[in-house]
Formats: C-alpha cells, sequence, structure tokens
C-alpha cells in the first residue's frame, strides 16, 4: 500500500459494509477506509460505471474490495447481501448506513409515494442493514454501526418533510441500538452532514450556491472527505467509548438557507 505507513493502517483486517457506495459521500468513505487498511464491501443500486471506478480506486490501495448490488429497502436483499459478505470475509465489523435518496416536495403536494420511497431507503433501509449485521457483532462482540444522517434531521427544512423524517428517526434509532448493544461492545453513532459538495449541489444555480455560501464561516461547502473522516475514526478503536452520539459536520450557524437548497443535505 504506497504513501500508507503502517501506523495509519488502524483498520488493517476489518471488514466495512458501506451503501450507496458508488458515488458522493458514500464512495469518500468507502476509499478513506480502504486508506485505513480496511477490506471493503461497495453497496450499490443502480450506478454500475460508477461503482466500477471506484472498485478500481480501492484496488490499488491494496485492500479486498466487494460491490454487491441490492436494494437496501428490500429485508431479503439485504440479508443475501450481509450473508455474501460473511462468506467472502469472514466477518463484518464496520456498517456505514449512508445510501439515501431525495423526493422533495412542499407537503401539500407531495405524493404519497415519493414519502413512502424516501423512508423506505433512508430509513428502513438502515434499519435492514442494522438488523442483519446485529446477530454478526453481537456475537463477536464488537462492531461499530455509523448512521449518515443529516443537519435537516435535526432543524427541519421545508420541502423535505420525508427526508428531515427519515434523518431524525436515522437520529433516534442510532440513540436506542446505541443503548440495545453497549454491553456487547458495540457502538452506534450517527453523523449529520450539513451542505456537501456532491453532484446534487453542483446542479444548484450560482444564485443558491452564492445564498449558500453567504451563512457558512468557512465560505465554503464541505467536502464529501469531510464527511469520511469523521466516519473513519468512528470506526476505529480510538473511538471505541464514544456511542450514541450525534456529530455535525456543518456550519456553526443555525440560520438556514430555504428550500431551493435542500438538496444539498
Amino acid at each position: 500500500m504506497k504513501d500508507v505507513k503502517e501506523h495509519e493502517l488502524m483498520l488493517k483486517g476489518k471488514t466495512a459494509v458501506i451503501t450507496g457506495a458508488s458515488r458522493g459521500i458514500g464512495r469518500a468513505i468507502a476509499i478513506k477506509l480502504a486508506k485505513h487498511g480496511a477490506n471493503v464491501v461497495v453497496n450499490y443500486r443502480n450506478s454500475v460505471d460508477a461503482v466500477a471506478k471506484v472498485v478500481k480506486e480501492i484496488e490499488a490501495l491494496g485492500v479486498k474490495v466487494l460491490a454487491i448490488q441490492a436494494d437496501i429497502s428490500s429485508y431479503s436483499d439485504v440479508e443475501k447481501m450481509m450473508k455474501k459478505c460473511v462468506e467472502e470475509f469472514g466477518s463484518i465489523d464496520i456498517l456505514v448506513n449512508n445510501a439515501g435518496i431525495t423526493k422533495d416536495g412542499l407537503l401539500m403536494r407531495m405524493k404519497e409515494e415519493d414519502f413512502d420511497s424516501v423512508i423506505d431507503i433512508n430509513l428502513k433501509g438502515a434499519f435492514n442493514c442494522t438488523r442483519h449485521v446485529s446477530a454478526i457483532m453481537l456475537k463477536q462482540r464488537s462492531g461499530r454501526i455509523i448512521n449518515i444522517s443529516s443537519v435537516t434531521g435535526i432543524t427541519g427544512n421545508a420541502g423535505q418533510v420525508n427526508y428531515s423524517a427519515a434523518k431524525a428517526g436515522i437520529i433516534g434509532m442510532t440513540k436506542s441500538v446505541a443503548r440495545e448493544f453497549g454491553s456487547r461492545g458495540v457502538t452506534c453513532n450517527a453523523v449529520a452532514p450539513g451542505f456537501i459538495q456532491t453532484d446534487m449541489t453542483e446542479a444548484l444555480p450560482t444564485k443558491v450556491k452564492d445564498a449558500m455560501l453567504s451563512t457558512i464561516p468557512l465560505k465554503r461547502l464541505g467536502r464529501p472527505e469531510d464527511v469520511a473522516n469523521v466516519v473513519a475514526f468512528l470506526a476505529t478503536d480510538e473511538a471505541a467509548y464514544i456511542t450514541g452520539q450525534v456529530i455535525n459536520v456543518d456550519r456553526s450557524e443555525e440560520r438556514r438557507v430555504g428550500k431551493e437548497c435542500s438538496q444539498g443535505v
């Protein structure tokens, strides 16, 4: 593994499963954990070309990588995915529930299917994955579960009732799982990103981006790597006494930009 010192391989020999890892924040997390020595399972739903690039980049780091296509909103799909992970690597040490979608719209105009699909992927998907790794981690008396929430799950956001509800649910799930699993050495934490530079924010108009930047003390959007750095720390033994926490990767101000910026969080 080039340019990486042995003491930096804090996750060497560990296996990490990252959902929605073909692009954006999930991709950055997968690569970061691989740089720390973890073998990586890259979950994706549709992005075949994108996941091939991620796999190639991780392979170049000298660790094992397995790409698995699965719909995490499906209980049975997730069960099959986790079984395949164990067959390939023997265990699952780290689970990052990252996969998520947006279907924005004001509540009075929101379609039932748009509400349901966001809850199914963003919240039920995290439940499915956590449910199917629980027996594995509890039996081995160790494990790290890291859920990607959002600041909208804390503050709410106009035009994102479905997304905010799902991300708030993630926070409640995180705290409950931390209490249930803590006695067996399994931690569960959440990371709540603010405005992060992804494909979605790149598509926003310049005027909207400028409005977002005007509220951020650092005068830049967050990078996927900023989130990945926090996830990597929580995945290591250095965070062994941290559980049930929500860590914001966000600006300090409470003032928020309106609905037109909602796709960035």
